[in-house]
């Protein structure tokens, strides 16, 4: 592990200086730190040094790791200063008067979101909304996720510090605060304030502890969907998804449900769309997101009886909608407020 080490330390200083791009860089720093990448190959080849070794393993691993983010950040730096000097261009004479840059417009997840809200609107769907600091018990607990479910690990989720105060979010036990992970927390709030029948839509921004990527990021966003009343039925979960995706998507759309899981809904399943009006895209099966029947459990966590109610829930990321609609290839370009990509949306 030592010769391994040194080697990807090598490999970073040797690469790095010649790296120009930030999407060079990204992808360079996957192949090392991200999930799949070299440095984490090494460290997760911790488990089978043996116990005595373990400690001198840990300090040149950190001894490494701290290398290797000192090269990231010296590149990085490097770059940013690049991109700055190609937005300044020349130097600007300050007597001059300001250039009529044009009005601005809505950002494409802004735009994306609200076309997503006007279909649902359109049958019979409202907006509820709840706070991006939540607890375990609104965020996993209420939605019949078990103690050991890797979404509540450290390594999934961000939690607040123990001793987090947060007066307009109040506890329903000793949990702990985190950023939400999922908009499923606003059904719940809403449930608890509101009796059945109801039918809402939750967009809003959630946090997973993701390495960020071309298709991964620790901050997007999200729009789910619950429908509870008497006799609710799967039939009405895939006419409901079925009318989404033809709205978004266009006459002609498929959508298939693939069995899956996840705790708060039985059964389960993955939302798939396939459109002839995609260009290269077009007639593929596409995985939009999960969908489900609301799990009885979830309606005892309530106070509402899964004897007369039954319900349907789906989400959906915001950013993969609007990246599938637009053939957008890199998910950071929503965050990067770079106003070539930001103005084709004007």
């Amino acid at each position: 592990m030592k010769e391994e080490l040194a080697a990807i330390v090598l490999e970073v200083e040797s690469t790095a200086p010649g790296i120009a791009r930030r999407a060079d860089f990204e992808a360079f720093k996957a192949t090392i730190s991200g999930p799949n990448g070299k440095l984490t190959a090494v460290m997760k080849g911790m488990k089978n040094v043996p116990k005595e070794d373990k400690p001198a393993m840990g300090q040149l691993i950190n001894q490494a790791k701290q290398q290797v983010e000192a090269y990231y950040a010296e590149t990085l730096e490097r770059i940013e200063a690049t991109e700055l000097a190609a937005k300044l261009g020349p130097a600007i004479d300050p007597t001059l008067p300001s250039p009529d840059i044009g009005p601005g417009s809505l950002h494409p997840l802004t735009q994306t979101r609200r076309r997503m809200e006007e279909a649902f609107r359109k049958v019979g769907f409202t907006v509820a909304e709840g706070p991006e600091v939540e607890t375990e018990w609104f965020c996993f607990d209420a939605l019949n996720t078990p103690e050991d479910h890797p979404a509540r690990d450290a390594q999934d989720t961000l939690f607040m510090p123990a001793d987090a105060a947060i007066e307009n979010v109040s506890k329903r036990g000793d949990e702990r605060y985190i950023l939400r992970s999922h908009t499923s927390t606003v059904q719940i709030r809403t449930m608890l304030k509101e009796k059945p029948p109801l039918r809402i839509i939750s967009p809003g921004r959630v946090f997973r502890r993701d390495t960020t990527d071309a298709t991964h990021s620790a901050n997007f966003h999200q729009m789910e969907g619950l429908y509870v009343d008497k006799n609710v039925t799967i039939v009405d979960l895939k006419a409901i998804l079925d009318y989404f995706v033809a709205e978004i998507f266009g006459k002609g759309s498929e959508v298939r449900l693939r069995p899956s899981f996840f705790p708060f809904t039985e059964p389960s399943f993955e939302l798939d769309m396939k459109t002839p009006n995609l260009g290269k895209l077009s007639n593929q099966w596409i995985e939009l997101g999960g969908c489900g029947m609301v799990d009885p459990n979830v309606f005892k966590s309530v106070g509402y009886d899964p004897q007369e109610w039954s319900g349907y829930a789906f989400g959906m990321g915001i950013e993969r909608i609007a990246m599938i609609v637009h053939g957008i290839d890199d998910i950071r370009y929503f965050y990067q407020n770079d106003l070539r990509f930001l103005q084709q949306f004007a």
